[in-house]
């Protein structure tokens, strides 16, 4: 049976992850689950991510959680856009989260980035997910 929403699943595998006290989380590759991967690596919510080969050449992702003196790194993991209900968004509607200390995860033209990136490169998109 296909999933009917697999970044909200990767996003929920960490959540429950973080909860759990893992170290490293293991769900289904994709390139977009990947990219989501790489930003939520570049701001310091995980500590990394690598892509590695299944059986029947299923490629899984392995994302090792991040945590600060017991606690995790990540406090809230929101997903914004969802498949029933996609949320677009221009630059100049583009909010801060947390007044500048979350970071909303955007779907652009240009790759998938945090939203002072995408305000840097004055592209707005797809808001997939919040992380503070």
């Amino acid at each position: 049976m296909s999933m009917s929403d697999p970044v909200g699943d990767m996003l929920t595998r960490i959540r429950n992850g973080l909860h759990a006290n893992k170290v490293i989380v293991e769900c289904p590759h994709s390139n977009l689950r990947a990219s989501i991967c790489n930003v939520l690596e570049s701001e310091g919510y995980i500590r990394g991510h690598k892509t590695e080969d299944g059986e029947n050449n299923k490629k899984t992702l392995s994302i090792e959680l991040k945590y600060d003196e017991g606690q995790p790194a990540i406090r809230e993991l929101k997903r914004i856009s969802k498949p029933g209900r996609r949320i677009y968004s221009k630059i100049a509607d583009l909010q801060p989260f947390y007044n500048g200390l979350g970071v909303s995860i955007i779907s652009t033209p240009r790759g998938v980035m945090a939203d002072h990136g995408a305000r840097t490169e004055n592209v707005g998109g797809e808001v997939i997910c919040q992380v503070y």
